[in-house]
């Protein structure tokens, strides 16, 4: 049977595409130089950029502003002249569809907006937002300085400071959101302020773990630190050491605060080269100390390759970048330090690992990644001014599970991977519940598009947000026209209390 449009669903459409089309169109009348269309070499590069397969939607148009002046008037062409919908990216690297791009609206894209420059005399930093991590630490090491920022050199910047920011240094100086002296934001109406501790002091805090909720960051101003060489790297190991990395890990974690200077990743991954899971072990000593007391532990266990050494800030971010080209679909949960909780999630990877693996391409990578929370983390937030993540709250060490899995194939092969790791961290988190274990706290930086990090912050931090976005905001541009990331807007009023969650 033949099918077509009404009459009506066809004027409603042609006047969609009309209004998208004419908001690349306003954006070129007003003077903008660097935009992109589909068919132009740069807008197939670009979109094929983004880490994650999921996250490469088809803007009508990609719009890549060379400074602070040109975002200002694409946000004020956008939202004054026009009613058009439009997405914002800094490195591209959060997983889900929509976060960070967007089908039929425009793209505004930072990508060029990437110089770094450091003032020695007030140890700071800025650098703008379409920077990755080492690209700022390969400007910085000219210098002998570093700032705590992404582990993974590919990362972009503005993502990853304004969800937070976990770092080889949290146990020494708090979140890499911490660190940031200056935000200087463009706001919904053009307008260009500054955020900082004396000069609108509440969009500075809300900015610390917020995430898109306020306007564009244009630049941050962060603090620098001098930094030689680090130790570390990587161990792999058999899946048959689960047991002795469980143990070693969950004394780690409550060790973090007699060893800052050590950071220590671990996880379970299913590698398509090997077609089994084996254990990743990631080690960092900041002071440079080689083989440490505080890794005796794990250096105890039998590993079956180890390229720890003595090297660079950026060069041991270089070696923990993941594999792009994948459709990735990521769950994050965060658990008391319990070595029963532990195991059980080891073993529900297994579980979905093999699952998998009998019905679908052995091509795919999963980890089940464990990293320490514990109560120092949050000390040190506090000493530098707070931030909005609320993990000041706990009062007991925690670990942080990103629990992932990341496919190839179509859309359909991305739905179907989703199924099976919202099914598995359904029942994970239900587990962690009945053993009392279950903590909060989201990690912004790791959650899906289905979980809700900004309102696992507590009701106090949720309503300065609330509030901050109301102020900076107050048409709601940024819930609204602009609808990727973690939205304010879409958190509960009335959130449940702790022990319902």
């Amino acid at each position: 049977m033949k099918c077509c449009y009404t009459a009506a669903a066809f004027s409603a459409l042609l006047g969609f595409v009309q209004a998208e089309s004419t908001c690349c169109t306003a954006l070129r009348d007003a003077g903008l130089t660097h935009i992109l269309y589909e068919g132009d070499a740069e807008y197939t590069t670009r979109t094929e950029s983004y880490w994650s397969v999921s996250a490469q939607l088809h803007p009508t148009c990609i719009v890549q502003p060379l400074s602070t002046d040109e975002v200002s008037t694409v946000v004020k062409t956008l939202v004054s002249g026009t009613n058009c919908s439009f997405a914002v990216r800094s490195g591209g690297h959060t997983t889900w569809a929509g976060s960070n791009n967007i089908d039929n609206g425009v793209t505004l894209d930072l990508g060029l907006m990437n110089t770094t420059i450091y003032d020695a005399v007030n140890n700071l930093v800025k650098f703008q937002p379409g920077n990755r991590w080492g690209m700022v630490y390969a400007e910085l090491e000219k210098y002998g300085v570093t700032v705590a920022g992404g582990r993974a050199s590919t990362v972009g910047v503005a993502g990853f400071l304004t969800g937070g920011g976990n770092t080889f240094f949290t146990a020494q100086r708090g979140f890499a959101c911490d660190q940031v002296q200056n935000f200087e934001v463009v706001l919904a109406s053009g307008e260009v302020i500054n955020a900082n501790a004396t000069s609108n002091s509440d969009l500075f805090l809300t900015l610390k773990g917020g995430s898109s909720n306020f306007g564009i960051v244009t630049r941050f101003d962060m603090q620098t630190f001098t930094q030689g060489d680090l130790w570390g790297g990587v161990r792999v190991h058999s899946k048959n050491k689960t047991q002795a990395h469980i143990d070693a890990y969950t004394a780690w974690v409550d060790n973090v605060v007699n060893y800052p200077e050590g950071s220590s990743i671990i996880f379970w991954s299913y590698l398509p080269d090997v077609k089994d899971v084996v254990i990743i072990a990631a080690y960092e000593d900041t002071a440079g100390n080689v083989s440490p007391a505080g890794f005796d532990k794990f250096m105890a266990i039998e590993a079956m390759s180890d390229t720890t050494r003595k090297a660079s800030h950026k060069n041991l971010t270089d070696e923990l970048e993941q594999a792009a080209g994948y459709r990735d679909i990521w769950f994050t949960m965060t658990f008391a330090n319990n070595p029963k909780i532990f195991s059980h999630i080891v073993e529900a990877h297994q579980t979905m690992v093999d699952e998998w693996s009998a019905n679908e391409s052995s091509d795919f990578i999963t980890q089940a990644m464990f990293q320490a929370i514990p109560t120092v983390f949050s000390k040190h937030s506090i000493e530098r001014g707070g931030n909005v993540l609320g993990l000041d709250r706990e009062t007991k060490n925690g670990i942080m599970l990103l629990f992932n899995i990341a496919v190839k194939g179509d859309a359909d092969t991305e739905a179907r991977a989703r199924q099976k790791l919202r099914a598995t961290t359904d029942e994970l988190h239900e587990f962690a519940k009945k053993e009392g274990g279950l903590i909060e706290w989201q990690f912004l930086n790791y959650a899906d598009s289905y979980q809700d990090p900004l309102g696992s912050y507590g009701a106090d931090n949720v309503a300065k947000i609330r509030a901050a976005a109301n102020k900076y905001d107050p048409k709601g541009v940024f819930q609204t026209r602009a609808p990727g990331g973690f939205k304010i807007g879409k958190v509960p009023v009335a959130l449940k209390k702790r022990d319902e969650l």
